[in-house]
């Protein structure tokens, strides 16, 4: 069998994503880090692999793929993952809740969208207010969203979906630039839950950054 590589960088939001579905999949695979902060995504070896020049990309049944959301699609079909719904109305809603942080939050406070907002400010703390601005509004509106699904204990059931694999990533960036998110009630009950699951832990930044 060919074996699965992951290109990836360990504070990824997208990398983090693609590790929880692959752990939730129950699939071995080869890590190569690609450091965003060292520029490594601008490599020619690397924009043969994805020519946006972004992570993850991820090989796998003699196949390459990009686009986290993409690839947590194609893990989901092809390993029957049960990430969303099968009601149709109720899987156009737990798509949307993921995607108000994959589509919405994620891109603004892409590091390297902060980065350009700090140089035309020019100000030292000009990242840390750029998340602050982004975070906060995006994430009370996914816990208004969240709050018309029964947690039980995840965001949209009794196993984690989509949309836990999404949150868990964003909850990391929020936390680590200060964002308050602990008065949403129902976006930190999920989050105490994914925290103690292992697919979750097992890719959590800290666990996976490279020695």
């Amino acid at each position: 069998m060919t074996e699965t590589v992951l290109y990836d960088y360990w504070r990824s939001s997208a990398s983090y994503r693609v590790r929880i579905a692959l752990n939730l999949a129950g699939i071995d695979y080869a890590s190569v880090p690609v450091d965003l902060v060292k520029g490594e995504q601008r490599s020619p070896e690397h924009l043969a692999r994805n020519p946006q020049g972004f992570v993850p990309a991820l090989e796998i049944d003699g196949l390459r793929l990009t686009q986290s959301l993409a690839i947590i699609e194609y893990l989901d079909e092809t390993r029957g993952l049960g990430l969303l719904p099968k009601d149709p109305a109720l899987r156009a809603k737990a798509r949307a809740l993921a995607h108000a942080i994959a589509v919405d939050i994620h891109p603004v406070c892409n590091s390297s969208v902060a980065a350009h907002a700090r140089e035309i400010s020019g100000r030292e703390d000009g990242v840390e207010r750029w998340m602050q601005r982004f975070i906060r509004p995006g994430m009370q509106a996914f816990e208004t969203l969240l709050g018309t699904f029964t947690q039980s204990p995840y965001c949209c059931g009794t196993a984690p979906g989509l949309a836990d694999i999404c949150l868990m990533p964003q909850v990391y960036n929020a936390r680590r630039w200060g964002v308050e998110i602990d008065d949403l009630a129902n976006t930190t009950a999920v989050e105490q839950t994914c925290a103690i699951h292992t697919a979750f832990a097992d890719a959590y930044p800290d666990a996976c950054k490279p020695a």
